[in-house]
């Protein structure tokens, strides 16, 4: 799975994961890939800073960090902030609402979800909805077996 930041004619950013490059490529060629603000298919790849994540207190696991734009000038105590539409605040809204509902009607299974997911897909158990954790290279290759699934959606903190 890879995750794009991309811009609209328009210059709405938005963000989407696909299975790999390719599927990128052919989607916008087909003119799959639009702007959720404005429907536009006029869609191109923004810049986009490498995640790096930070070391926390010994023996907790290192932050998650979201890709955003890079800064133009690194000054003292800044931080990047966003006005966003109506349209992109409706947007969100629906997007907490969903993440929401997956959480409260699903099970965690932790770093189990692979494993649980394969279970499900192959009818070794029954069919539920689960959410866990899953690396790169396990999505990867639930993916290349046909299983369908889907990330979760991340939101910046509330107070933005």
């Amino acid at each position: 799975m890879i995750r794009y930041a991309l811009v609209c004619g328009r210059k709405h950013n938005f963000e989407i994961w696909f299975g790999n490059s390719a599927d990128y490529d052919r989607q916008r060629k087909r003119n799959l890939v639009s702007c959720p603000a404005c429907g536009s298919t006029k869609v191109e790849k923004a810049i986009m800073a490498p995640s790096i994540g930070r070391a926390g207190k010994r023996g907790e696991s290192p932050a998650p960090v979201a890709n955003e734009p890079a800064p133009l000038a690194a000054g003292p105590a800044t931080e990047t902030v966003a006005m966003i539409s109506p349209q992109e605040q409706e947007f969100r809204a629906k997007l907490k609402e969903l993440r929401d509902h997956l959480i409260k009607n699903a099970d965690n299974v932790g770093k189990k979800f692979p494993d649980e997911a394969r279970k499900m897909h192959y009818g070794e158990t029954e069919h539920r909805s689960i959410y866990g954790e899953a690396s790169p290279e396990q999505a990867k290759e639930l993916h290349d077996e046909g299983i369908e699934f889907h990330p979760i959606p991340v939101l910046p903190d509330e107070r933005n």
